[in-house]
């Protein structure tokens, strides 16, 4: 075996805790995620069990606040382990990443009253979140969901059908956004809704192309009542709220990306080492030593845009054109890294024993999810010329 195995990505950590807990997310990938990785993937298993694990351990609240269970992490922290775990397993990463975005809403825009009485569950109490904000008529054009809220006393009564909800069926609360006003992004509103209440259900989980042990399905709000004290925010500002968690979510996205190109790449090095082709390994033949080069930079270039974007967050300052930048570039890249990854192995790439043909399968996801990466552009250049001519 060679010695020059791909090694773990060295991470730029600012404190002695945030080692310490890159110590404990990379014992549970080795322990719990990698050895039933494929296993539970094809089987299409959702783990629910772990998410109990990294609940307890403290790795679904990272980046919140201490005072209601979080882990006080800067967003750089946050996504490294975003990334850490996708490498491991994209399932798992993409449930911590939507889960994350799920509390955004009630973290940010909540009173202190409902973090109070909300958010140590959420982060740390073993729950699990969900996101709703697309329907089946409006993905892309969010701002025309149909999802209406009637106020009835001291209730909303909401009715609706939200569509392609990872954890769908099976989460403890739904961030979900309804109408509640006009037509038009100010006519929405956000709502904090138990997963168990009454006149929610949800449809059989979408047959996906790859993720499959992560449920997506449509989720279906008949009569379901919802406490005012569960509103987040004032009324109508529920579209700017979903607006600013997804600012947050994309680079959730991106760090996954970057983590599935880093196992792809991983693979192919790996694979070009041991394989063997006119009597020396198929490293050392110079078509495929650039592809590998082109790979590896374009992970770099991806972390180092992610990072910087994160960098931005955890300042205070405006991101969101450098988010949608990353989610854009990461995800284009775990694209074509991980279908050169699949060239690199060859015959072996295109077979379900050897993992790149799962990571080209799930790469393909996150050009798509959280806006897909046409909107990405659009959003980058709004901020750049500003709004289009009507």
């Amino acid at each position: 075996m060679s010695d020059r195995a791909p090694q773990p990505v060295e991470r730029r950590l600012p404190t002695e805790e945030s080692r310490e807990l890159f110590a404990l997310v990379r014992e549970i990938i080795a322990r719990e995620i990698a050895p039933r990785a494929a296993e539970e993937e094809v089987a299409g298993r959702f783990p629910r069990e772990l998410f109990s694990l990294l609940s307890a351990s403290g790795l679904l609240g990272l980046p919140y606040d201490s005072a209601y269970g979080g882990g006080d992490q800067p967003y750089t922290v946050h996504l490294q382990v975003l990334e850490e775990l996708a490498a491991a397993r994209l399932t798992v990463a993409l449930g911590v990443s939507v889960h994350s975005l799920s509390c955004h809403a009630l973290a940010a825009f909540g009173t202190e009253e409902q973090r109070a009485a909300h958010l140590p569950a959420m982060l740390g109490g073993g729950l699990l979140g969900a996101y709703g904000l697309s329907e089946p008529s409006s993905g892309s054009d969010a701002a025309a969901l149909r999802t209406r809220a009637v106020r009835d006393g001291d209730d909303w009564v909401l009715d609706g059908t939200k569509a392609w909800i990872t954890h769908g069926g099976i989460a403890d609360f739904y961030t979900v956004m309804a109408r509640t006003g006009g037509e038009g992004p100010k006519g929405i509103t956000a709502f904090l809704v138990p997963g168990d209440a009454e006149g929610l259900s949800a449809a059989a989980p979408e047959r996906k192309m790859g993720m499959k042990g992560s449920p997506t399905a449509q989720v279906h709000l008949d009569g379901v009542r919802v406490p005012d004290a569960r509103r987040i925010g004032a009324e109508g500002q529920g579209f700017s709220i979903a607006l600013a968690s997804l600012d947050s979510g994309r680079l959730g996205i991106a760090a996954c990306a970057v983590g599935l190109a880093q196992a792809a790449l991983d693979a192919a090095v790996g694979h070009a080492l041991e394989r063997r082709q006119f009597g020396r390994p198929i490293a050392d033949f110079q078509g495929l030593r650039f592809l590998l080069a082109d790979m590896a930079t374009q992970v770099e270039a991806g972390r180092a845009l992610y990072l910087e974007a994160a960098r931005l967050r955890d300042e205070g300052r405006p991101f969101g054109r450098q988010a949608a930048m990353a989610k854009l570039f990461c995800s284009d890249a775990a694209m074509r890294v991980t279908t050169d990854a699949v060239q690199v192995l060859g015959g072996y790439g295109y077979t379900a024993d050897f993992p790149v043909e799962r990571f080209l399968r799930e790469a393909k996801m996150l050009q798509i999810v959280e806006g897909t990466n046409q909107i990405q552009r659009v959003v980058i250049a709004r901020h750049l010329a500003g709004p289009e001519s009507r």
